[in-house]
């Protein structure tokens, strides 16, 4: 007996080994045989691609092995090949008679190609795999119609399925979008389930849409269906989802609001919708959104979430687009006092609270009534440091505002050390360096900036080196130190709110130093003052001019992405900002910005694809976006 089992052993073992010594051959042998393929070196491929399918019997081996023969022309030895793999089979699989097809097709003997199409759809068995399996190899060749055909013969043969998904990837291959969109709808149909599927699908189809065709079909497919069918929801929902896509929120919440009166069920979508919109500054339509869950009254649970980001809403529309109309900043003052006193003096209200604060103080000169706020929000039981810093480092600003730079140096200090482990304690040692350099401390605070540029946040250490960079290339240039000094005065005066008195320091700076290295941030300084003031073309002309003229620089960068930033949100001029944040992608890829141009370049370019002239000299560029590849 134990003579047997010994044997047993040695046998298992022996196979095992046998085995193994297998998959390193094929990983081996493919390995070189996709390298040589890859790089069209056919010839060293062959032997490799014929091993290879010989030992492992996959399909994708024998199709590699077949194109090599078809690359060099050698037809005859690919026909005799698929014969004979044709003659071992009892029964032979379709994906040969594509593959035989294929190479006939190649030498142009176009009616044998069909016949030999038809016959592998002919020998389909009667299941779905095989229906899949033969449609994706004649997807694999380019043969979209035939691959069409094979789904619709499934659809015959294997009623009720539908293959209604397979049928919209092979259409879309075909641009036929009306019968896309009519499989993706059916599907809808069958499953309000499917529906992220088929917004994946479509977002995909669209990054294709050159002349918007199916963008048009879209629309006038899906309206048709949700007229025709009202009871299917899912048709609403992706009418929804496709006015997001192309950052129509008013269109959205029309049809969001309709559809939460029929189901009550909307109302998360909504605030959702309402925050999209915050964040592509469309704030009337983020406040409508929240309008509308707030008249759905007290009892909605969306209520108070609803009513802060109403606030939330009103406060960031006044400081991008009122910042010198004290009444509209009146209002809001009210506003932020009523939701305070509804919503309570809380965790869950510390943002309006600090919003509240840099409101009365920056817009309202009315400083004591802002810090008297802070000062309550500090009495909040169980503030986490991080909470309590934040309000502290509001009213250390405020003090720095209001001309009171040594209790703003106190308060930032006491923030710093409580917050020693989070990124808020290097953001408050950038404030506090800052404030030296308001001060006219230029080697105090450049010592204190040069630690900060290894801070663990990107946008703290591109901070500190830029003005790192300011103060160690102005300082020692002048046996005075009087334009950075000037500079400096001007930066303070922007900081705070005071506009027109800093424009006036730059103008002067630059009559008594035309020729001086600050001219590049002096344009940009002025950039952001004519932004504050409405003046988006004029900041466009100046940060243009950087980018244009100061591009090895290092606000090149900055400049770029804000300039990119105004096009796409201020001046409507979409498509060149998509090309502006393309430029950021190519030509300044360790930029801090890098991710969010990446982010924002993606989302134009669905709405705003490349011309099709141009997609060939993109596609290398394409692919390292999608990869990430480039950051």
């Amino acid at each position: 007996m134990k003579y047997f089992l010994f044997i047993a052993i040695i046998i298992l073992s022996f196979s095992t080994a046998t085995a193994q010594n297998k998959v390193s051959e094929i990983q081996t042998k493919s390995s070189l045989a996709i390298r040589y393929y890859n790089a069209k070196d056919y010839e060293k491929a062959i032997p490799l691609l014929k091993d290879v399918y010989k030992i492992s019997k996959n399909g994708t081996y024998f199709k590699y092995y077949l194109n090599c023969l078809v690359q060099l022309n050698r037809y005859t030895e690919a026909e005799l090949t698929i014969q004979k793999e044709v003659k071992k089979q009892g029964t032979p699989k379709p994906e040969f008679y594509i593959h035989w097809g294929y190479v006939l097709k190649a030498q142009e003997r176009i009616a044998e190609a069909e016949e030999k199409y038809q016959e592998a759809i002919n020998k389909i068995q009667a299941n779905k795999g095989s229906f899949l399996i033969t449609a994706s190899n004649f997807l694999s060749w380019g043969e979209y119609e035939y691959a069409k055909q094979t789904y619709l013969k499934g659809r015959e043969v294997l009623a009720p399925e539908q293959f209604n998904y397979e049928l919209a990837r092979a259409y879309l291959y075909l641009r036929d979008y009306e019968n896309m969109m009519e499989e993706y709808l059916n599907l809808l149909r069958q499953s309000e389930k499917q529906l992220s599927r088929v917004q994946s699908s479509l977002s995909s189809a669209m990054r294709l849409d050159i002349d918007d065709g199916l963008r048009n079909k879209f629309r006038e497919q899906v309206l048709k269906r949700i007229q025709a069918e009202p009871q299917i929801i899912g048709y609403n929902r992706l009418l929804i989802w496709f006015f997001l896509q192309e950052n129509k929120f008013a269109s959205a919440l029309r049809q969001s609001v309709a559809l939460d009166r029929r189901t009550s069920l909307e109302a998360a979508q909504i605030v959702q919708l309402g925050n999209m919109a915050l964040k592509n500054k469309k704030y009337v339509d983020a406040k409508n959104a929240f309008d509308y869950l707030m008249k759905k009254g007290v009892e909605n649970p969306f209520y108070g979430q609803a009513f802060a980001l109403n606030i939330h809403a009103s406060y960031l529309q006044f400081i991008s687009e009122f910042p010198d109309d004290k009444s509209k900043g009146e209002i809001i003052a009210v506003e932020f006092k009523k939701g305070l006193e509804f919503l309570g003096i809380a965790p869950a209200t510390l943002i309006l609270i600090q919003e509240n604060a840099h409101l009365l103080a920056f817009y309202l000169d009315e400083t004591e009534a802002a810090i008297s706020l802070l000062k309550t929000g500090l009495k909040i039981p169980q503030l986490k440091p991080e909470q309590l810093g934040q309000l502290k480092t509001e009213m250390a600003d405020i003090y720095v505002f209001a001309n009171d730079p040594w209790e703003a140096t106190l308060i930032y200090s006491q923030v710093i050390d409580a917050n020693k482990k989070n990124s808020l304690g290097d953001e408050v040692k950038l404030k506090k360096a800052k404030l030296g350099y308001y001060l006219g401390n230029f080697s105090w605070a450049k010592a204190q900036l040069d630690v900060l540029k290894a801070s663990t946040s990107k946008l703290t250490a591109n901070d500190a080196m830029e003005l790192s960079l300011l103060i160690g290339n102005n300082l020692n240039l002048d046996t005075t130190a009087i334009p950075l000094t000037m500079f400096a005065k001007a930066d303070l005066r922007f900081f705070q709110n005071n506009n027109e008195e800093a424009m006036v320091i730059l103008d002067g700076l630059t009559e008594l130093y035309p020729y001086h290295t600050l001219v590049d941030d002096i344009l940009f300084r002025k950039a952001k003052i004519e932004i504050g003031r409405q003046n988006h073309t004029k900041a466009a002309e100046y940060l243009e001019q950087i980018v244009s003229d100061f591009s090895y620089d290092l606000l090149a960068d900055d400049a770029l992405f804000m300039v990119a930033e105004l096009y796409n949100y201020n001046l409507d001029e979409k498509e060149k900002a998509k090309g502006l944040y393309k430029d950021m992608l190519t030509q300044h890829p360790g930029s801090v910005f890098i991710d969010e141009s990446r982010e924002k370049y993606r989302e134009l370019r669905e709405i705003y694809p490349d011309k099709e002239s141009d997609i060939d000299k993109e596609i290398p560029f394409m692919k390292a976006i999608e990869n990430n590849e480039i950051n």
